[in-house]
């Protein structure tokens, strides 16, 4: 599988900002389906934000408003400008891509919000 990279996690005060990037191996188009999935402690990776090929953007109804995803072709690197943030945001993060009929995933970033 083509292991994406991820960035940016850390601990942040509630209504403070964090950037994710997920970049991916330069031979491999991030011009796919992408996408960002949270998992808290005991609980299932939940869907965040995906982008298609179209650049069509999906969001949580929890993070809709707050969290922006968006990609830089001439990077590789896709993001997850989280905004607002919320103790209820503190997850692992993962990003994902979609070639084909496989999905490629990222090793996850910790994601903290608290006073």
């Amino acid at each position: 599988q083509v292991q994406l990279v991820e960035s940016g996690g850390g601990s942040v005060q509630p209504g403070g900002s964090l950037r994710l990037s997920c970049a991916a191996p330069r031979t491999i188009s991030i011009f796919y389906t992408m996408g960002w999935y949270r998992q808290e402690p005991e609980g299932h990776r939940e869907m965040v934000a995906t982008i298609t090929s179209t650049d069509r953007t999906n969001y949580a109804d929890s993070v809709e408003g707050r969290f922006t995803i968006s990609r830089d072709k001439a990077k590789n690197t896709m993001y997850l400008q989280m905004s607002s943030l919320e103790p209820e945001d503190t997850a692992v993060y993962y990003c994902a891509l979609q070639r084909g009929n496989d999905i490629y995933w990222g090793q996850g970033t910790q994601v903290t919000v608290s006073s």
